[in-house]
């Protein structure tokens, strides 16, 4: 291998399960503003950035101070609750088992990410946030990665914008057949078959 191997990861739903601790973030939200946000609703879309859930459920005008409001919160209500996914940590293992590299690339803000990753005990050698769809194409080219994995068909457009490999979990809101409808090159029902399958999505990565 003439490359290194730098294998990208989504965080939410594909590495943890965050929903129990967004839910309750955004339910410290409604308290502290008057305003409803259905929280289980929300964490069953998790994915896009969180301005578009705020959005649903704020005026206009309140949306930057909601967003606001919810970070500062997120630390206290959102990272102790938060659980690895099943096969997460082999995954994850497996590719520095392989001399390679890990990088997380996620819509949610990295400082909030790392917390995750430090809470779950997993870890990266980068970490970028805040970027969505094609906009997690430009770490993921910036950052030499070979295979992105994720679950939100957002995650495979940004890997084909990238001209990388992707591949889908349906740990989260996506299934199999709208992941592969994105462009997903494999789809996986979880990580736990993620290292029996690396070998040969790494031909595909060649």
């Amino acid at each position: 291998m003439t490359e290194p191997l730098v294998v990208g990861f989504d965080l939410d739903m594909t590495l943890i399960d965050s929903r129990p601790g967004i839910a309750a973030a955004f339910r410290a939200l409604s308290a502290r503003t008057g305003v409803h946000v259905d929280a289980d609703a929300a964490v069953a879309r998790l994915g896009p950035p969180l301005r578009h859930e705020i959005r649903l459920w704020f005026p206009p005008e309140e949306v930057e101070a909601a967003v606001t409001e919810y970070r500062g919160l997120y630390p206290d209500y959102a990272i102790t609750p938060s659980t690895l996914l099943p096969g997460a940590e082999a995954a994850v293992r497996t590719v520095r088992d392989l001399g390679g590299g890990v990088v997380v690339v996620t819509s949610k803000l990295g400082r909030l990410a790392q917390l995750h990753l430090d809470h779950v005990g997993l870890r990266a050698d980068h970490v970028v946030g805040d970027l969505f769809a094609e906009g997690k194409a430009t770490a993921l080219t910036a950052h030499g990665v070979r295979l992105y994995v994720g679950d939100h068909v957002a995650d495979m457009v940004a890997a084909r914008t990238a001209g990388v490999p992707s591949v889908g979990v349906t740990t989260g809101p996506c299934t199999e057949e709208e992941l592969k409808d994105a462009g997903a090159d494999v789809v996986l029902t979880d990580l736990t078959r993620f290292p029996a399958a690396l070998s040969a999505l790494l031909q595909l990565a060649l």
